[in-house]
């Protein structure tokens, strides 16, 4: 009998890692799964999964900067999805070093054990922000790629590199470039939660930065489900390449709010924060991606709207065991 598939997944523990690993599982996989080496033993989000997806993971835990950690976590892997990432725009701001050392010097981790173990896939993950401010929509795979922050410019570094090593070495790697991901589980830093949990705490009156920028809001489990589409297509479709993920529709944060409080049947009233405003130079004031390449190469289409994938993360938020997990009154960046 065939052994299933076995999936490395780094940053498992996060947001979107902990709803890959879940995708994974159901698709058939086993998952050896990397957290991020701490002193609690904390697993982070995958000690929320069901008993039955959990049975199918190894948990390990380790750190991307590390290039040992970052080879056992392989080691007789058939495909490696690299999540891990320093993600929070405002404390790129702060720590540039560190989004260095994380998205880019452990994403050289990633590629350097691939290479060597001979891992037969790697799906790396980039982001929607290494375009910058669309110059022109659709975004597609041929836009400029245009750093407005150290996070954005720390992951086309990690980018870069895995094209380097396509072309060098003919290593199996294809990057997926998310666009904004949201749904349960997702840190307060992001818009969507902060404004939900705000509300599910009670609060009539939000804090938020800027509400003039749009973006291509996808629900979690179609990122998800990109991810797992991009990791087992046949190679010739995929390996070398670059695809966007998203829904190909935009609508400004002020629009989102209102969405927003006709799903939680709730008026919000918005206070802008300024300490939530970035730079003007740095912040991205629209994306709306174009996603037909992954489609025409794997068949992917989302299979929720903006208003589906906020009425569940309004039933995540509105739990009371879920929310207390937050700090809703505290922006953390």
């Amino acid at each position: 009998m065939t052994s299933a598939p076995l999936a490395a997944v780094t940053g498992a523990e996060g947001f979107i890692g902990s709803h890959l690993t879940e995708a994974l599982v159901a698709s058939g996989h086993r998952v050896r799964a990397m957290a991020q080496y701490n002193s609690f033993a904390s697993y982070g989000w995958l000690e929320t999964l069901p008993t039955d997806v959990l049975d199918q993971v190894e948990i390990v835990l380790g750190d991307v900067r590390d290039p040992g950690s970052v080879r056992g976590l392989l080691e007789g892997a058939d495909c490696a999805y690299h999540l891990a990432a320093l993600i929070a725009i405002p404390y790129s701001y702060q720590a540039p070093h560190s989004y260095v050392d994380t998205n880019v010097t452990g994403t050289l981790n990633v590629l350097e054990a691939v290479r060597a173990l001979g891992t037969p896939r790697l799906v790396h993950t980039s982001t929607s922000e290494t375009y910058g401010t669309a110059q022109t929509v659709p975004i597609t795979e041929d836009h400029p790629i245009n750093t407005q922050s150290p996070y954005a410019a720390s992951k086309a570094g990690g980018d870069r590199l895995a094209d380097s090593y396509h072309a060098s070495f003919d290593t199996p790697v294809v990057t997926l470039r998310p666009f904004n991901t949201f749904g349960p589980r997702q840190s307060m830093r992001a818009v969507i939660p902060s404004v939900i949990g705000q509300v599910a705490a009670g609060a009539h009156t939000i804090t938020l930065g800027d509400l003039r920028p749009t973006r291509d809001f996808t629900y979690v489990k179609d990122t998800a489900q990109a991810f797992l589409a991009v990791g087992t297509a046949p190679a010739e479709r995929v390996v070398g390449r670059t695809f966007n993920a998203g829904t190909g529709s935009e609508i400004s944060v002020g629009d989102l709010v209102t969405l927003i409080g006709k799903v939680m049947d709730t008026a919000i009233d918005v206070c802008e924060d300024a300490q939530r405003i970035r730079p003007a130079n740095s912040e991205v004031m629209r994306l709306v991606a174009d996603a037909t390449r992954l489609g025409g190469a794997t068949g992917w289409s989302p299979g929720h709207d903006l208003e589906q994938g906020l009425a569940h993360t309004v039933e995540f938020f509105r739990d009371p065991a879920n929310l207390a997990r937050y700090k809703t009154g505290v922006y953390n960046i």
